[in-house]
């Protein structure tokens, strides 16, 4: 591999089945884009792994821990969160009809987020309930 190219790494956290996972989560994943020398854009990666994070703890039964698992490539980063609910999240490749949020509420925006700001996005089972992931590509390097 060439030496300007960062070598892979990948972390699997787990988080617990409360709010506090949220915070956590966005801690966690500043301080492994902080570390790599191409990063993805680390604001769009925290927003984005603490909306999966946030919906697994709404939306999934509290019992048992959600895992966060962050892969740093030489062309971005991967974030899965892994939750025991077998249920898919949602349609992460387009809104449904008639699916935009309401302006006024609180929630509703997470999966608009997630298709609109990363460069892919979906979700797949697992042995113990199922994984929802995103990616990012690292920036443009300016030519020098």
């Amino acid at each position: 591999m060439p030496s300007d190219v960062p070598a892979p790494a990948s972390w699997r956290i787990a988080l617990p089945h409360t709010a506090a996972a949220v915070p956590m989560a966005r801690a966690l994943i500043r301080t492994a884009l902080a570390d790599i020398e191409v990063p993805a854009d680390s604001d769009t990666a925290e927003l984005l792994t603490a909306e999966l994070v946030a919906n697994a703890v709404e939306h999934t039964p509290g019992d048992g821990s959600i895992e966060l698992v962050v892969e740093l490539l030489p062309t971005g980063c991967q974030v899965e969160v892994h939750d025991r609910d077998p249920a898919p999240p949602g349609d992460l490749s387009r809104p449904a009809p008639g699916s935009e949020p309401d302006p006024w509420q609180e929630h509703g925006r997470g999966l608009l987020l997630i298709r609109t700001l990363s460069s892919s996005c979906g979700h797949r089972t697992t042995e113990r309930g199922k994984a929802v992931w995103f990616t990012l590509p690292s920036p443009a390097r300016p030519v020098i």
